[in-house]
């Protein structure tokens, strides 16, 4: 299985184990592979609808407070991954969704030129300062180490002395001529960068049997531009007043031309998205309010909170919607990667009315884009609060996050899941295929069944049933053993602490109830 990036040990470890215990397989695993594309097996497929679920339920299904303590209405929509190619023609998608890329000739990698910084390795010897090459690197929390470990190398070859600090630059500053002397990220040579080129991001298909210039269109980048297509339709049938959400989960496909570490940026992946639509006046406080609620979602399901931080992006950061609004913030999650180190798992962003008045001016529908308030007889393009996560990304931070070794265990570590995002809820086994325990073992999984995701698991040691549900993340066991013949109760093996304790087969169903939440 590729990474395509940099890796810590701990990532190298998780990915083996997502392959060996049937979280997610490369996707087309028998033919090799396709790079930018990934499967997801039983356990990693019920793990996503986890997360997907709890997002839905905890975004539109409970009611949910806000500002000056109005109670949310946030309806969802599902909508076609194909649209009228009009509409990325509006969105700005057409023109301007593309990255500006460079290759190395020596290695055949390619690089967002974005993405590149480059200091010069200066030698300072005997108050003598000597050039020793123009290096780029990727940018990031490891951009000096990794500057300075090329830098250090180059010193030695050259007999010794100090370097200078580095004095940075994005590639993409640099003029042509410079560029042509600087020593790429994985060579040791200058000279073997491209200039930079734009490549487009959407994947293009076409409609119908014939393909021609009429039939093209693309396969959505974002699940937005379908929420903004809709605007009018959810206001003509549904009872929803400002401020209100759309909310919807759906794939988006994006011609990444370097995917990397493992799902964290692929070309087919998966949003939940909110597109929340306030007045005008409102919309500080509302970004304020969900940019917070955002960040505490994501520890509530159990991501360690010194592993998200919530970054506030830079004026040069922000994309031509957000420019003229309150600002935009990354909800960022410390993934175990030398590349990125932190990176993005959410962002919340201030779209202004950009949206709402691009799809007015081209579709011809004007005015019955609006929204018109009816008690301020006021009509306005509202703005739009948008918190945007992508579920694939959401899938890795809680793999990452409940990754623990523990050497004392069998299994050598076990997945420390939330038990709302656990894909087994619980293990049922009997200490032995006999006297009854099997019956009564199947007996007790058939009834959790009808609510959890539990599994039953009969032969084998136990040691061994409990270390797979450790890999697995299973936070609770109940084992059916000779005392449950005497007097009806099972033993209960807690994942985290390794304790355990009676309960009566009957309360089984309540304790899961209980700790499921």
């Amino acid at each position: 299985m590729n990474m395509d990036g940099k890796t810590t040990g701990k990532m190298e470890k998780l990915v083996a184990l997502c392959r060996r215990r049937g979280f997610i397989f490369q996707s087309s695993e028998i033919y090799g592979g396709i790079n930018g594309f990934w499967d997801y097996g039983p356990l990693g497929a019920t793990l996503k609808r986890n997360l997907k679920n709890a997002w839905w339920d905890d975004v539109v299904r409970f009611p949910l407070m806000g500002v000056n303590n109005k109670l949310l209405d946030i309806v969802g929509v599902d909508c076609s991954i194909i649209m009228n190619p009009k509409v990325w023609v509006a969105s700005g998608h057409v023109e301007g969704f593309s990255d500006p890329m460079v290759d190395c000739r020596e290695t055949k990698n390619r690089y967002r030129s974005d993405h590149l910084i480059c200091a010069e390795a200066v030698l300072v010897k005997q108050g003598q300062k000597q050039s020793l090459g123009l290096l780029a690197v990727l940018e990031g929390d490891e951009a000096e180490a990794v500057w300075r470990k090329r830098a250090e190398k180059m010193l030695k070859k050259s007999g010794g002395g100090e370097l200078a600090p580095p004095n940075w630059t994005p590639y993409g500053e640099l003029s042509s001529d410079v560029q042509k002397t600087v020593i790429g990220p994985d060579v040791d040579a200058p000279g073997t960068l491209t200039e930079p080129r734009q490549f487009n991001l959407m994947f293009k298909t076409t409609i119908g049997a014939v393909e021609d210039l009429s039939a093209i269109a693309y396969l959505r980048p974002e699940t937005a531009q379908g929420i903004f297509a809709n605007f009018r339709n959810v206001l003509d049938t549904s009872r929803v007043k400002i401020p209100f959400g759309i909310a919807q989960i759906g794939k988006a496909f994006r011609n990444e031309v370097t995917p990397r570490n493992f799902i964290f940026r692929s070309r087919e992946f998966e949003q939940m998205e909110i597109e929340f639509f306030v007045h005008p006046r409102e919309a500080k406080e509302w970004y304020e309010f969900w940019r917070m609620n955002r960040y505490q979602w994501w520890q509530s399901i159990g991501i360690a909170k010194e592993n998200l931080r919530l970054r506030e992006q830079s004026h040069e950061e922000l994309a031509h919607y957000a420019k003229a609004g309150v600002g935009s913030s990354d909800i960022e999650y410390r993934f175990p990667f030398t590349d990125p180190g932190f990176g993005e798992l959410e962002g919340v962003a201030h779209r202004t009315d950009y949206d709402l008045r691009q799809h007015a001016e081209h579709s011809g529908q004007g005015e019955r884009m609006k929204y018109f308030d009816q008690e301020a007889n006021e009509r306005y393009f509202p703005h739009i609060i948008e918190p945007s996560a992508g579920a694939d990304r959401g899938v890795l931070a809680l793999l990452c996050d409940a990754y623990v070794e523990d050497t004392f265990r069998p299994s050598g570590m076990y997945m420390k899941f939330h038990p709302r995002m656990a894909p087994i809820k619980a293990g049922v086994f009997p200490l032995v295929d006999k006297d009854g325990m099997g019956e009564i073992a199947t007996n007790l999984y058939m009834d959790l069944r009808k609510k959890w995701d539990v599994q039953l698991d009969i032969k084998q040691n136990i040691g061994k049933r409990y270390a797979r549900m450790d890999e697995a993340g299973t936070p609770y066991c109940f084992t059916v053993d000779t005392q449950t013949l005497s007097d009806q109760t099972v033993t209960v093996r807690y994942r985290d602490s390794l304790q355990q304790e009676r309960l009566a087969i009957s309360q089984v169903p309540n304790f899961l109830a209980d700790r499921i939440v």
